[in-house]
């Protein structure tokens, strides 16, 4: 049996003092979940930040390469070839390098955590549906982690090694009258930045599960969204400007699978469109 359908004892008897108990019940589990994969992460010290971490500075970067290839295919000569990333990550205060490590580790562990976190939020929400409910949301919360893992590895694989590249070459001052800024990072700095890419891009990958939502409450429709669908694209190609270099080639290949997520959504927005109206004419 899947922890989805896990059944709660007296799920239909619970009262206000037994939802707090299950509230801090969800919330402890959740907790401890996180701490579990944050542990394991920490103990993998030099895999963490030599491989997953610091990999997007490394020009032999899995993404550096496939770039460098697909440039090369569509004829844009080494316009997407990376150049190389030569700024240096210092640590300026005494628990510096080790509040990076703690930090990456509770990132990370949260990421992991994520299946189950879904599962912990099911299982309070769960007593509280219908039959139906119950399978919609069921099959929302296994999508709902999927396109978290995709949205990860998308920030982290396609928007992050962008982001420093772009970052990491982009130069004030004039380099003839000795006046540039020279590149030296805090590595807290750059924690931030792969993690807020990376964890942020999860987080916009619910966009199909929260139309699936709000169309199910009836306050989205796919009418509403195709109506608004040119501000979205302008919304979206302004949020891959900024995160990403400005050039129109890596502008597209971040706005690209955010468009996808949004048409998906205008088709979920459809189907429970659809669902309302078979089940008004039921009644």
């Amino acid at each position: 049996m899947s922890p989805l359908d896990q059944e709660l004892p007296n799920e239909k008897e619970m009262g206000f003092l037994d939802h707090l108990e299950e509230v801090r019940k969800r919330l402890f589990y959740s907790a401890m979940a996180i701490v579990a994969g944050a542990t394991f992460l920490f103990i993998q010290k030099d895999w963490l930040f030599n491989t997953v971490l610091f990999g997007p500075r490394n020009e032999n970067f899995f993404s550096f390469r496939a770039w460098c290839k697909l440039s090369e295919l569509i004829g844009a000569g080494d316009k997407l070839c990376v150049k190389d990333i030569s700024y240096e990550l210092i640590n300026t205060t005494m628990m510096g390098n080790f509040t990076a490590h703690m930090i990456v580790s509770l990132i990370g562990g949260a990421i992991l955590a994520f299946p189950f976190l879904t599962i912990q939020l099911w299982a309070f929400v769960k007593p509280a549906l219908k039959a139906p409910e119950k399978k919609a949301a069921r099959g929302a919360a296994a999508a709902s982690s999927t396109l978290f893992f995709m949205g990860v590895a998308f920030g982290y694989w396609g928007i992050v090694p962008l982001s420093l590249q772009f970052l990491g070459h982009y130069e004030l001052g004039d380099s003839i009258a000795g006046t540039v800024v020279a590149h030296r990072i805090g590595v807290m700095s750059y924690v931030k930045t792969v993690a807020t890419i990376s964890f942020s891009s999860g987080l916009i990958f619910q966009l199909p599960v929260l139309i699936f939502f709000l169309a199910r409450a009836g306050i989205v429709t796919p009418k509403g969204l195709k109506k608004y669908r040119r501000h979205a694209l302008v919304g979206i190609l302004v949020l891959s400007a900024i995160i990403t270099p400005p050039d129109v080639t890596s502008q597209v290949m971040v706005s690209m699978p955010v468009l996808a997520l949004y048409e998906l959504g205008i088709i979920i927005a459809r189907r429970e469109e659809k669902r309302r109206k078979k089940k008004h004419n039921h009644i």
